[in-house]
């Protein structure tokens, strides 16, 4: 099978693409991959490292945006298609695959000028924008949460969940004795966390045993983070803008702070780790808190609303969870039972049943 998985822009985005990849790849010896993104996303730093082909497109996004804006973004989409289509040419996929993201948006318009099949998937419980408008001619919506199906057509709707990077299943279900607070804001960081965070190191380095930590704070705010903790007295090494190991960090975490993108929550359940929950709260239709309290309210995860966020909330929460073991194994055996393992299967099994009887071949 060739594939090409256009989108990207943000871990939520691009971390189930890399998923459906590599596991393709695993299976078929003689698969081929190529993502499509932009020279600004995440992709562009990560996918080389991985060893995963990537191509641009000049596009950006309209969202939040002016009517200007939004009409001086027309010549740009065109241009951006029909660098598209030099790439869908060139790669000649069996199959497309959109995972959200503004660039996506070309490079599906142009499947379809093309004629060439595509499949969308839908990661947030609201579906973004671009999956919205490129749904409709989609052969297959697979979406991570049974509820976000509204504005799709019910005969396109398959419920997969959330592909994993490989590893991230295979985490211990034992939570390490002595593990690390794991914080993270997405792959870009979270700014109100990392505030938050730079605000309680005082607090915890009053406890008989502060916690070892490891903080991935995004580009931006890495060198004040990294200068905050060095000047409360810990190591500043615990500090990192990006995590590329992440089934590794979830192995070594007893606790984890972090926001809720559905990414973010479907390796939470499928590695069984608790984790207090800051929601952004300006997702798009506050998505994010629906998705932390799915979680809370059934033990997996503690709600901590970012209205609610200050260095004394965060350190009691903290504190209360890591001195109490059977509690954080509790959590974590529940976040658990929530995974929905083996989507990046799911999702490939059904471009293979598109593709109908073309030669697919699978070790």
């Amino acid at each position: 099978m060739r594939l090409l998985l256009a989108g990207g822009g943000t871990g939520g985005h691009l971390f189930p693409a890399v998923a459906l990849a590599q596991t393709l790849l695993q299976q078929d010896q003689d698969a081929a991959v190529q993502f499509v993104g932009t020279a600004q996303g995440l992709e562009a730093r990560l996918l080389p490292k991985l060893g995963l082909p990537l191509a641009t497109v000049e596009m950006t996004g309209v969202v939040g945006t002016g009517w200007r804006r939004k009409l001086e973004l027309i010549p740009r989409l065109l241009k951006s298609m029909n660098q598209a289509k030099r790439i869908i040419r060139q790669f000649r996929p069996d199959l497309i695959i959109g995972v959200g993201g503004y660039a996506s948006v070309p490079v599906l318009l142009m499947a379809k000028a093309l004629g060439i099949d595509y499949l969308i998937h839908e990661q947030n419980a609201i579906p973004g924008l671009s999956n919205k408008l490129l749904g409709r001619w989609a052969k297959r919506v697979c979406l991570s949460f049974p509820d976000s199906g509204e504005g799709f057509a019910a005969a396109k709707v398959l419920l997969t969940g959330n592909p994993l990077r490989p590893g991230l299943e295979a985490v211990p279900r034992r939570l390490p004795t002595v593990g690390t607070l794991l914080i993270f804001g997405g792959s870009r960081g979270a700014r109100a966390i990392n505030q938050a965070v730079m605000a309680m190191l005082p607090l915890l380095k009053d406890w008989p045993q502060p916690p070892q930590i490891l903080h991935q704070t995004g580009e931006e705010d890495f060198e004040m983070v990294r200068q905050a903790y060095q000047e409360a007295g810990f190591d500043p090494q615990q500090v990192v803008p990006f995590i590329d190991d992440m089934a590794c960090a979830y192995s070594e975490a007893r606790l984890i702070i972090c926001r809720a993108g559905a990414t973010t929550l479907a390796e939470l359940t499928a590695c069984g780790r608790p984790a207090v929950l800051i929601p952004f709260p300006f997702a798009t239709g506050d998505h994010q808190t629906a998705n932390a309290r799915a979680l809370a309210e059934v033990g997996a995860a503690r709600l901590l609303p970012q209205t609610e966020l200050t260095a004394e909330t965060l350190a009691l929460t903290v504190a209360e969870l890591l001195n109490d073991p059977e509690k954080l194994q509790w959590m974590a055996e529940t976040a658990r039972n929530l995974g929905n393992p083996g989507a990046a299967e799911k999702i490939l099994a059904e471009c293979r049943r598109l593709l109908g009887d073309r030669n697919v071949k699978v070790n």
